[in-house]
């Protein structure tokens, strides 16, 4: 049976770690001295600390560089290859489109400059949306609320070579007033 990561216990314990050390060895061996967490934890701890030198490490082109065993080009990252990521977003450019140009201009351009598995800007089809619920009048917009289906991708399968989603996730929706112009972004 694996045990239940207690998520708040592992956030304090690394905002700790940050604040009386500098650097991400100093910052590992906080977390791996810590005596309140279990190990599962302070895997979950080690994880998140290496997502962000990693997103850190790519947006800075800094680093410590190594090369792709799947592509065998220059990456950054330590737990995911930015390029396969980026290819793989690539490669499905042609599965989806918001049915503006500029707006999958945009989003495709996001994509092709994403810095981690779990910050990817992208279109949600309408039927993969349940549960819409208007919320109130907003500046320019509409509000709503609903539950994405499969959710949002969340980490590198570097077996597989693809992105993996991390199920239903609540999100926020806005209407624009004016949908038909083509000048939104």
């Amino acid at each position: 049976m694996t045990e239940k990561i207690r998520q708040d216990l592992v956030n304090a314990a690394f905002d700790r770690a940050r604040e009386n050390a500098q650097g991400y060895t100093a910052i590992k061996q906080i977390i791996l001295n810590n005596e309140n967490l279990r190990n599962a934890e302070k895997n979950e701890a080690l994880k998140f600390l290496n997502e962000k030198y990693d997103r850190k490490n790519i947006r800075s082109n800094k680093g410590t560089k190594r090369t792709c065993e799947k592509c065998e080009e220059e990456c950054s990252g330590k737990l995911y290859c930015e390029n396969c990521i980026r290819n793989y977003l690539k490669k499905n450019f042609s599965n989806w489109t918001s049915g503006n140009k500029n707006i999958d201009t945009l989003i495709k351009k996001c994509q092709i400059d994403t810095l981690s598995p779990n910050r990817i800007i992208e279109w949600i089809p309408y039927d993969k949306l349940q549960n819409i619920k208007y919320k109130k009048k907003g500046g320019f917009s509409d509000i709503y609320e609903a539950e994405w289906i499969n959710g949002r991708y969340y980490e590198w399968d570097s077996k597989e070579k693809k992105l993996k989603r991390k199920g239903t996730k609540k999100v926020i929706l806005k209407t624009l007033e004016d949908n038909n112009n083509e000048e939104v972004c």
